[in-house]
């Protein structure tokens, strides 16, 4: 499994909006200038973030977005699969499954299983608000130089 560009750019993009979206909408262009990530491949994640609830839009000149849950109840699990789909190594195809030998079944039991599900159990603990909190604990950390 590989994220894409636009499963690490929609993660980036949910954390900056989190951010910034405290008591206001945010606009995509905002983000695209904070981010560095092109408007119109936001509007991409965005419509895809959108379909799953993850995020709210308002059209117009007062446009924006803001998101569509508390951070609480927004998993990485959540924006990666909005995004990316199954996260799966080796996909889960039932007819395969019925094509396989004793090796295979072995194998998939053994590796591929083990590995999606400690994925999964890593990317459905970490929430929204966890990596808010963290990345505002490093901007707010002071470093004291000594020359």
């Amino acid at each position: 499994m590989k994220i894409s560009t636009k499963g690490r750019y929609g993660l980036k993009a949910m954390i900056d909006l989190a951010v910034n979206s405290v008591n206001d909408i945010v606009t995509l262009k905002s983000i695209s200038q904070r981010e560095n990530i092109s408007e119109g491949y936001l509007e991409q994640i965005f419509s895809s973030l959108r379909k799953k609830g993850l995020v709210k839009g308002r059209k117009g000149s007062q446009g924006g977005y803001v998101l569509g849950k508390s951070m609480k109840d927004i998993t990485v699990a959540d924006i990666l699969n909005a995004l990316e789909g199954d996260l799966s190594v080796v996909e889960r195809d039932e007819n395969e499954i019925l094509k396989e030998d004793k090796l295979d079944n072995f194998i998939r039991g053994n590796v591929w299983t083990k590995i999606n599900t400690a994925i999964e159990e890593v990317v459905v603990s970490i929430t929204l608000e966890d990596l808010v909190i963290n990345y505002n604990n490093v901007l707010n950390s002071s470093y004291m130089y000594y020359i």
